[in-house]
């Protein structure tokens, strides 16, 4: 949905923020897909029939029906672009096909039909979910706020009707309607979605919060400080949108040269036609070594060189875990040349856990105790922090006791009573109130060790006293640290590290999986300035991300990869290809398969082109037989195909660990 449709009629929209134009609909996409499914299943229905001998009208209408149901896109597509006085390889393939039919070959110009029609009904439905998924992330921000008035009565508002200036009362549970700052009250929100951070943070009066964010403990009274249409939600939106549609042309090979092939073999054909008419050949000697001509110079073998190594690639990496959603992705892997990572639910888990536990001296409790203690006191919350204690509990299998008196203070912590104790767990700066005892201070001492670690550090107190600290983090993904060296020895230079969460976090993870790069504290604006702040100076970005502040980063990239299992609807959408499992270190290995299939895609292109340039020869030279001919072309686009479906084996992907591929 565009940004356009969270403003008031009367304002205007900024330029960053406005809509761009899509050329596909999901309605188009789904009509040209089953038009594609069609064609498809007429084919395979005929190939049988054809191979087995049957006789021809038993599969000739079936061939019929795939011709007509496959070609008809791409048939008034060239129309259109011949029409504008351009030839593209669109109406090249019609041709080509119909020239098969008239010397027939209808078998071959059926599949050339089905290859095309399949081929452009996928990149319409991708197109398409992107869009869709684009549209929904507007649900973040909710339709209605508190607006408070200047006599303090509360109303009831559409969010999209909050300007600069207002105030709305964000309770607890709410989403926050717009972006502002707070005026008073505390509460701890969870804004996953924009900055990107695993943890909520402390909102106190003076600190900005965002649209579609969570407020998930206190009251706030927050001050609009953006028009509706300037949100950062909605600038995500626009991002991707205008990253998605003016990302450069994405084409194979043959693509990339269509213009120019097409008008070439165009004029060849009339020329070869023409010519030895003029000299006083005869009408039917000239039109068959025309045709011969046209049918042999067809670039039949050259899509084939291209679509089965990257198709079979596909496939492969599919086994293996990764969705890759165009052969046109499956190429461009391969040439990327610098990689940008985020942080939370890409190189780690995305989920807190307890890593340290350390009771203090004279506390008259062991770690196991300590736990224990926490978790009991924790039970009763739904606060990330204290699920993280409550997990680690469990998995020591310790008896955690039952606790009354629960109360949670924002941005301080719980309290309750366990076994006959006051017990308060939360923020270390809270809790300690400058008591210059020796228990308090260790307890200070240990907190601040745990925090310059990149820890979060959780005080614990018992009947007034500090009895213990608990160090709690996000967990790196196993195998982060080589898959960032593999990721540096495919590219030729680090990766950088794109994050919203804290410089000293970000910092102390980079160090621990090898990148020096670091970039924290970043909006998802700022994550796609650097990723085109990258490709600007020639460089191909690989982004690897998870979340819907990563999606703009993602679009803008030259290829994007999102983390399958924890990346949001937009995240997965808008990258070109998933790791299905969350299994980082496949993201080099997928790098790696599109290198070799490229290579391959090189091969058949050396093999089509030799036997295209001998045939061609051999029909302007001499005199080429049309059966032979015929023969020729179609054994070139054998051998291609089949070359192409070495990209299927299990060494493809392994390569040198289990074989050469």
């Amino acid at each position: 949905m565009p940004s356009t449709l969270l403003r008031r009629p009367e304002r205007t929209v900024p330029a960053t923020a406005t809509p761009v134009p899509r050329r596909r609909t999901r309605v188009f996409a789904l009509t040209e897909a089953r038009w594609a499914a069609a064609a498809t299943l007429a084919f395979l229905t005929a190939l049988p029939l054809h191979l087995t001998g049957a006789p021809a009208w038993a599969w000739g209408p079936l061939y019929a029906v795939a011709y007509a149901a496959g070609g008809w896109e791409p048939a008034w597509a060239g129309l259109q672009a011949l029409r504008e006085r351009t030839l593209d390889v669109d109406l090249l393939m019609i041709v080509a096909a119909l020239g098969a039919v008239a010397i027939g070959q209808v078998m071959d110009g059926a599949l050339l039909i089905v290859i095309f029609a399949t081929s452009g009904a996928l990149e319409a439905l991708a197109t398409a979910r992107t869009a869709d998924s684009v549209r929904g992330l507007l649900d973040l921000a909710p339709d209605t706020a508190t607006l408070l008035l200047d006599d303090g009565e509360e109303r009831t508002v559409p969010s999209a009707d909050l300007v600069a200036g207002d105030t709305v009362l964000v309770r607890p549970g709410e989403r926050i309607g717009a972006d502002g700052r707070v005026l008073d009250g505390a509460g701890e929100v969870d804004q996953a979605t924009i900055t990107g951070e695993p943890l909520p943070v402390v909102k106190e009066a003076g600190d900005e919060v965002f649209a579609g964010t969570v407020n998930g403990t206190g009251a706030l009274r927050v001050k609009v400080e953006r028009d509706a249409c300037d949100f950062v939600v909605a600038r995500i939106v626009a991002m991707v949108e205008e990253a998605s549609e003016t990302k450069a042309p994405t084409q194979l090979f043959i693509e990339k040269v269509e213009q120019r092939y097409s008008i070439g073999i165009v004029l060849a054909t009339l020329a070869v036609f023409a010519v030895p008419l003029a000299f006083g050949s005869g009408l039917t000697g000239s039109l068959l070594r025309a045709m011969t001509f046209m049918i042999v110079a067809s670039p039949c073998a050259v899509v084939l060189a291209t679509m089965p190594p990257l198709l079979s690639a596909i496939a492969n990496a599919g086994r293996h875990g990764v969705l890759v959603k165009s052969a046109v992705v499956m190429e461009r892997l391969g040439r990327v040349d610098a990689v940008a990572l985020d942080k939370t639910g890409t190189l780690t888990e995305g989920t807190p856990r307890v890593t340290d536990v350390r009771p203090l001296t004279g506390s008259g409790l062991d770690a196991d105790e300590l736990l224990a203690t926490a978790a009991a006191a924790e039970h009763p919350s739904e606060h990330p922090l204290a699920r993280a204690v409550v997990r680690a509990a469990r998995e020591r299998e310790l008896d955690i006791p039952l606790s009354d008196g629960f109360a949670s203070a924002p941005g301080i912590g719980v309290s309750a009573t366990v076994d006959g104790h006051a017990v308060a767990v939360g923020a270390p700066a809270r809790l300690l109130h400058g008591a210059g005892d020796p228990v308090s201070a260790e307890a200070a001492a240990v907190a601040e060790e745990l925090e310059s670690a990149g820890r979060t550090a959780v005080l614990v107190r018992r009947d007034g006293l500090p009895a213990g600290v608990l160090g709690i983090a996000d967990r790196l993904r196993p195998g982060a640290a080589a898959t960032v060296a593999a990721l540096t020895d495919l590219a030729g230079t680090a990766p950088m590290l794109l994050t919203g969460d804290n410089p000293r976090a970000a910092a102390r993870l980079a160090a621990e999986v090898g990148i020096a790069d670091v970039r924290a504290g970043l909006l998802p604006e700022d994550k796609a300035g650097a990723v085109r702040e990258r490709g600007a100076v020639g460089r191909k970005v690989l982004m690897i991300g998870d979340g819907v502040n990563d999606a703009p980063a993602l679009a803008a990239a030259h290829t994007g990869i999102a983390m399958g299992r924890a990346g949001s609807d937009l995240a997965l959408e808008t990258a070109d290809a998933v790791i299905v499992r969350d299994e980082l270190a496949a993201v080099p290995q997928l790098v790696t398969l599109s290198r070799r299939a490229r290579g391959l895609v090189v091969q058949n292109l050396v093999i089509a082109s030799v036997f295209i340039s001998g045939l061609v020869i051999w029909d302007l030279a001499g005199h080429l037989p049309l059966p032979l001919g015929v023969l020729g072309h179609e054994g070139s686009t054998v051998i291609v195909g089949l070359n192409g479906l070495r990209m299927l084996r299990e060494s493809a992907w392994w390569g040198d660990r289990r074989g050469r591929g």
